[in-house]
Order: structure tokens, then C-alpha cells, then sequence
């Protein structure tokens, strides 16, 4: 009988499609999330006050309106703060909890009111009266890359160059030449669960719950901030509701807030904002713009390029500088190129600080390379995937057609017989004729087609997060208690290191009990991002379960004698078969050690951004998308008729999960690419705040025919748990293939003749305007 979790009893553990384990309680409403917690009999609610001026020096901040408010307990300022007055992730000294004196973005939490009531709390915000002192610094009114460029593009972190070869000397080597820009947009993580903090205080220091992504910066944060030791805080996570990159960095304030308040009141108190102040007062996906010079050969093979990507940042560096970084290791995407210099432009701007999102800069990177490989193959009148398979990184040591532009080897590439296989499986030649059939005989609506590869790399370029601890406890009954230092964010997690750890002991997976994440448990824990969740705590779960089994069959040898098996829920020693739960109470009995803490960090990396080199990589996950377009010509409006995808996870330790993975991750890319247009208008305000003006897939954007498979044949050469492969983050660069098939279906008006240079998002109205361009083009 399948239990009330949805995992069906005995079922086979690591490699088995098994239900992520709170499924049934996600679909029926019965996971609790932060907010359906149980609630103290005295706990406070917390409301932000934003800033709605524009940005400068203040010189009116008056809150006794506020402090008159009825239900207010406490009005938090910057004056309030005991310890450090900064939640920078990087240790910038940039972010402040509160600002002092300076409003830097519209939208800015400039204080907190804690009240008997959310409603009381949040009316109470609204008497606030503020202002600031008009100025003619441009930096003040910088909400974009182009604004931000001619205030003069003071930069929030150090930027970065990546080289190989001359770049220069390799442009005018070239008999062909060309250069272009693209607009890429941002994104809004709108995740269901948005983001939220409750904290309790202790007798000597304050536990936290937070909808975080890395409880040990939480943890970290709220110690300055109330200038405790660490020890003193205690942070737990138990799920979720959607994160993408939005709960890495961003829950550090709501967490700040509350446990603030409740050390000074000695009273809970739950932070929580509506959507609408989450998204105003959030940081997003990085939009950037990509300037790029290429030259080529006739045949389509790239010989040289130099590209600059300038980002908005807003007006601090939380991870900028990383997520650019990475922007830049990824502008290659799966092609080689003899000469290229890729340079990052880190842009300060007057808006909220952007940060982590699924992919942290790689797709941005990847898109601008894709729209190299695009420009090329309109301008030599050839199918775009002729000009990648021209490109692919090759192990081919007579021209050394393998190495990054970081450096580092391309040592386990499997795209050429990824991209084959899809090319086949998609009938994309025989369908890509049909689409150009199609568009000669039809005079409005036209279909585009496109085949395009992923190569993404897995480990985070801060070298030191590669690492990951765990705790496991056998009980005397033989049921597990399983906890690492990974969050689960409904990624499927848990069940992943719940299977390794079912598979080791030999046990079904209902005796594996996964328990909230929990700072007084495992310490130190790394953020869960950068797709190495699974890679890095099923690892460091193993390592414990196999201290402990080497203790249990030391004792069983011993007691029983001859060699140890473990398996079907039990253990054979000298001819015996000893039921697991048997044997723990025998271990217990005889003053065995049933509980063992496990460490993993990620070997043979290594990154030297000064110089620009090393192999900040452990391995490289792949995968390749088909999909087919079809555009209004009169009014921009599409749909995506039909894709294929074919992935890399390696050996998979859940397909089932893996391929909720992979779809979800595409249809994200998808929103990312074509729908989720953030605004802000000329005075700095985030006019896309809400789900009526900001728009995510939904069901009816799904492709008609939507078709994934995962390559079964993929085994990760390098020591992964189990072989497997990161999932995370790779699939959603697979939805390029929809940007790049609106990109032919625009091309068609002009017979192919010009690219067509969508910039990213593509919605209707930008492929309106590009059709009715391309149309006046000769």
C-alpha cells in the first residue's frame, strides 16, 4: 500500500522514479509551509515601510504618525540596529538592513513596524511621511545599462575579463567580419511561496524559520546584525514554495527584521510581505546587453570574438560579481573559438540590487552566444544548426579544440551525439523543410524551427561553497533519521539523498525519516544553488551512512562471524540473516555508535579569477531542445507548436524527478525568453509588481506537443554520486530553441535574408515591430 506520502513501500532506492516525497501533501494542500506553522499564542506581525521618493539624500523622515498607529509595538530604523548595519553577501559593506541616510532605490525598506496584527502593521507604514532633497547627479536616476553608461558606469564589483589567443589580431585575420548588440531581458522569480521569516526568541540568542536557500548565511546575517555569536542562532528550514536563486540572498532582510524585533520585544514576530512589496523590494535576474565583434570563415567556423556583457546591477554588489563571472563562462556555451576575449560590465544602477536566478548569468551568457552562431548563419544563408555542429568544442589535439576561453579542458563532451540523435528523433530536417514550404504559401502566419545545445558547468566558482556536511542517527527500532545541509525547495532533494541512503543501508525508503534543515545539526552549510544540491549532500549523506556501517559490520563480524552483506532490510553474518532492527539493538546493546556526522567537498577544482584561468568546473551537463514556432504576422501573437528535448543527467538517481526537472525548467526558460517583461518607468518605479502586469507561463503556453526524453545512455565519467549528473539549473537554456524558432518564423517576411536580432523578452509586440522591420528591409 503506497504510503500517505506518496512513496510506495520497498520501493527500489537510488535510480528508481520514485514520488518526491511530500507529493501527495503538495497536491492535497497538507505541507506545511512557513505561514501554516502553528502560530505562538503572543506573536507579533512585522510590515516594511518602502521607500516611494526618489532616490537621494533624505531630508524628511518622520515616523511618529507611525509610532502612533494603533496596535504598533515597535518601529525598527537603522538606529535601532546593535551590531552591523549590512547583510551584504560578499561583505561589500553596501546593503544596508535600514539606510541612515540615503534612499538608494524606490522600493527601498527603509523601516519596519512590528504590531499586534499584519493589518495593523501594515496600515501603520502608510503615516509615514518622507522626502528627499532633489539632485543633478545622474548616478541618482541611472535605472538602466544605457542611463547607467552616461552617468559615467561606475561599476558595483571588480569586472572580468576571460582571454585566449588575440582577440584583435584574430578580427582583422578574418575574411569575414561582423558586430551587433542584443537586449537581454530580466526576471522576477515569483516563486508561489514568497518570501518569509519567523523568528522566536531564545534564552540566550534566537531561532529563526526562514524560506531560505542558505540557512548558514541567514544565520550568519542575523549574528552581525545583532552582534551574537552564531552559536546564538539557530536557523530551520523544512520546504519551500519555489526559490529559482530568489531565497539565496534576498530572505536575508525579512530574517533580520524579525529576529530584530523579537530579541528587543522578547516576543515572536513573523515577517511576511504581500507580493507586491517582494517584487518591488527583491532583487531579479540580471538583464544585460551583449556588444560582440566576430569574425569567420565561409564555412561557417568562428575564428575570433570579443563580446562585452554590461548588466544591471542596482545599487549594490550583492552577487553580481559572480553571477556576471559566470555570465561570461558561459557566453561560449559549446562552441570553440581560436581567438576571444569575453569582458563583464558590472553596471551600479539606481534599483533594487539584482541577484541569483535559476542558471546565475549562464543563460544570459549562452543566449548571447547562441545569437553569434545566429548572425553568422544568416549572414552566409545557412541553417543556423550547420553553423553549431561547425563550432562544437572537438577533442581534436592537433588544433586544440577543447579548451574554454577560462582554460579549463572540455574533457567529457557528449553534444555532437546529443545534437545527432535529437536532429533524428525530431525529424528536424524533413520539418524544417516543411516550415519553409509552410511560410512560402502562407501569406500570415509563418513557423520557425530551431535545434539548439546546452553544455552548463556544475560547481560554484566560489570554490569554498563546493562542500556539504550531514548528520544521520540510527534509532534502536532501526528507523533513520536523515539530515544534510541541503533546502528543500520542491526540487526533489530530499528524496534523492533519501534514496542513496535507503540503498545503503539495504533498507525501504519509508524507514528514512528527512527531517527540517537545521543550523544546530549541520553547520556551515553551503547555499542550496549552482545545481550541486544532490552532488554535494547525498555525498556527504553517504560518507555518514558508511562510518556507521563500517562500525555495524565490524560488530556483526564479530558476533556472528564471516563476511557482511546488507540488503532487503537485513544483514547476512556467518550463514545468518539478522533483520536490520535486530542488529541496531544488538549495536545498541553492545555500546555501538549509531550516529555519525559526513562531509563531502568537490575535489580537483580550482579558480584563479585574477589571472582569468583554472578549472572552476567539475564536469559539464548537457542537453539539446527542438522547437516549432508559429507567429501572426498582423498582430506578433505565437505558440509554440511542438518541442523535443533530449538531456544529459548522467545516471539518473530519480528519472521521475529528473524529468519534472527538465520540463519545468523549460517552460521557466520559456516565460523568461518571450512573456516576463520587467518595467520601471522614468522616476524609477517597478511598474511590473503583480501578476496582472507581469506575466509567467501558464498551461495554455505549454507546447502543444511537448516531448522530453533523458539520454539513458550518459554515465558522468567523474566520481558524482552514483554517476549521476546536476539537473537544476541546464534545462532552462534548452528554451533558447524558442527564441531562436521565433527567429526564423520573423526572418521568413524578408526570405531569410537578414537576422532578424530579437532582443529578449520576445513578446508580441517586439515580434510585431522586427516583422514589420524586417519587411521594410531589402
Amino acid at each position: 500500500m503506497p504510503r500517505d506520502d506518496g512513496r510506495p513501500d520497498g520501493a527500489p532506492p537510488a535510480g528508481a522514479p520514485v514520488a518526491h516525497d511530500s507529493a501527495r501533501r503538495h497536491v492535497t494542500g497538507a505541507a506545511p509551509y512557513l505561514d501554516d506553522l502553528p502560530e505562538p499564542a503572543d506573536l507579533l506581525h512585522a510590515a516594511l515601510g518602502l521607500a516611494d521618493v526618489v532616490p537621494g539624500a533624505l531630508t524628511r523622515f518622520d515616523l511618529a504618525g507611525v509610532r502612533a498607529a494603533p496596535g504598533v509595538r515597535l518601529v525598527l530604523t537603522a538606529e535601532d540596529v546593535p551590531g552591523y548595519n549590512d547583510i551584504s553577501p560578499t561583505g561589500k559593506a553596501d546593503d544596508p538592513v535600514f539606510p541612515a541616510d540615503t534612499i538608494a532605490f524606490r522600493g527601498q525598506p527603509l523601516f519596519a513596524v512590528i504590531a499586534e496584527t499584519r493589518a495593523a502593521a501594515r496600515q501603520a507604514v502608510q503615516r509615514a511621511r518622507i522626502a528627499t532633497a532633489p539632485t543633478d547627479n545622474p548616478a541618482t536616476r541611472a535605472y538602466d545599462i544605457a542611463s547607467a553608461e552616461a552617468a559615467g558606469g561606475a561599476f558595483v564589483t571588480e569586472p572580468l575579463t576571460l582571454a585566449r589567443g588575440d582577440a584583435a589580431a584574430g578580427l582583422d585575420r578574418a575574411p569575414l567580419r561582423l558586430d551587433g548588440t542584443m537586449g537581454i531581458g530580466g526576471q522576477d522569480h515569483f516563486y508561489l511561496e514568497g518570501q518569509i521569516a519567523m523568528a522566536i526568541p531564545e534564552e540566550d540568542g534566537v531561532t529563526v524559520w526562514s524560506s531560505t536557500q542558505h540557512p548558514s548565511e541567514v544565520q550568519h546575517m542575523v549574528a552581525h546584525v545583532l552582534d551574537l555569536p552564531s552559536a546564538a542562532v539557530t536557523v530551520k528550514v523544512r520546504r519551500m514554495g519555489g526559490a529559482f536563486g530568489g531565497k539565496e540572498t534576498q530572505g536575508n532582510i525579512f530574517a533580520c527584521i524579525a529576529a530584530l524585533a523579537a530579541t528587543q520585544l522578547r516576543r515572536p514576530v513573523k515577517l511576511r510581505p504581500d507580493r507586491d512589496e517582494d517584487m518591488i523590494a527583491t532583487g531579479k535576474r540580471h538583464d544585460m546587453e551583449a556588444r560582440y565583434r566576430v569574425g569567420y570563415e565561409p564555412s561557417g567556423r568562428i575564428r575570433a570574438l570579443d563580446m562585452t556583457l554590461a548588466a544591471r546591477c542596482g545599487f549594490s554588489a550583492d552577487l553580481s560579481g559572480p553571477v556576471t563571472d559566470r555570465a561570461l563562462f558561459h557566453a561560449d556555451n559549446c562552441y570553440f573559438y581560436e581567438d576571444v576575449r569575453l569582458r563583464s560590465r558590472p553596471l551600479r544602477t539606481a534599483t533594487v540590487s539584482n541577484t541569483a536566478f535559476r542558471g546565475f548569468g549562464g543563460p544570459q551568457g549562452m543566449l548571447a552566444g547562441e545569437r553569434v552562431i545566429e548572425e553568422v548563419a544568416y549572414a552566409l544563408g545557412r541553417d543556423p544548426l550547420e553553423i553549431r555542429r561547425a563550432n562544437f568544442y572537438r577533442p581534436d589535439a592537433a588544433e586544440a579544440r577543447d579548451i574554454t576561453p577560462y582554460h579549463q579542458r572540455v574533457d567529457d563532451n557528449i553534444i555532437a551525439r546529443l545534437v545527432d540523435e535529437l536532429e533524428a528523433e525530431a525529424a528536424y530536417q524533413s520539418r524544417r523543410r516543411a516550415v519553409i514550404d509552410f511560410n512560402a504559401k502562407s501569406p500570415v502566419m509563418r513557423r520557425g524551427i530551431a535545434l539548439t545545445p546546452v553544455k552548463f558547468g556544475i560547481s560554484f566558482t566560489a570554490t569554498w561553497y563546493n562542500q556539504a556536511g550531514a548528520l544521520v542517527h540510527i534509532y534502536r527500532d532501526g528507523s533513520v533519521h536523515l539530515n544534510h545541509g541541503g533546502t528543500e525547495m520542491g526540487q526533489g532533494l530530499n528524496i534523492k539523498v533519501a534514496q542513496v541512503v535507503a540503498e545503503a543501508l539495504g533498507l525501504p525508503l519509508e524507514r528514512i525519516a528527512i527531517t527540517a534543515t537545521a543550523t544546530d545539526k549541520v553547520p556551515n552549510t553551503s547555499a542550496t544553488a549552482a545545481s550541486s544540491g544532490a552532488d554535494l549532500n547525498a555525498m556527504a549523506a553517504l560518507d555518514a551512512v558508511e562510518t556507521i556501517k563500517a562500525r555495524l559490520s565490524a560488530f556483526a563480524e564479530a558476533e556472528w562471524g564471516g563476511a557482511v552483506t546488507w540488503g532487503d532490510g537485513a544483514v547476512t553474518a556467518g550463514g545468518q540473516t539478522i533483520p536490520f532492527a535486530d542488529l541496531i539493538e544488538a549495536a545498541y546493546r553492545a555500546r555501538i555508535q549509531l550516529s555519525a556526522t559526513g562531509f563531502y567537498a568537490t575535489p580537483g577544482i580550482h579558480w584563479d579569477r585574477a589571472a582569468g584561468r583554472g578549472e572552476p568546473f567539475f564536469y559539464f551537463a548537457y542537453g539539446a531542445a527542438c522547437s516549432e514556432v508559429e507567429i501572426d504576422t498582423l498582430t506578433g501573437e505565437y505558440r509554440v507548436l511542438r518541442t523535443d528535448i533530449l538531456h544529459d543527467v548522467g545516471r539518473s538517481l530519480n528519472p521521475a524527478v529528473d524529468r519534472g526537472q527538465i520540463e519545468g525548467g523549460f517552460v521557466q526558460g520559456m516565460g523568461w525568453l518571450t512573456t516576463e517583461e520587467l518595467v520601471w518607468d522614468s522616476d524609477g518605479r517597478l511598474r511590473t509588481h503583480a501578476p496582472s502586469t507581469y506575466k509567467i507561463p501558464l498551461a495554455s503556453d505549454l507546447p502543444r506537443d511537448f516531448r522530453v526524453r533523458i539520454a539513458e545512455w550518459s554515465a558522468n565519467p567523474k566520481r558524482t554520486i552514483k554517476r549521476s549528473k546536476a539537473v537544476g539549473e541546464p534545462p532552462f537554456m534548452l528554451a533558447i530553441s524558442v527564441l531562436e524558432a521565433l527567429s526564423m518564423a520573423v526572418a521568413s517576411v524578408a526570405d531569410y535574408r537578414h537576422c532578424p536580432r530579437l532582443d529578449a523578452p520576445a513578446t508580441p509586440e517586439r515580434v510585431l515591430l522586427a516583422v514589420e522591420r524586417l519587411r521594410g528591409m531589402p
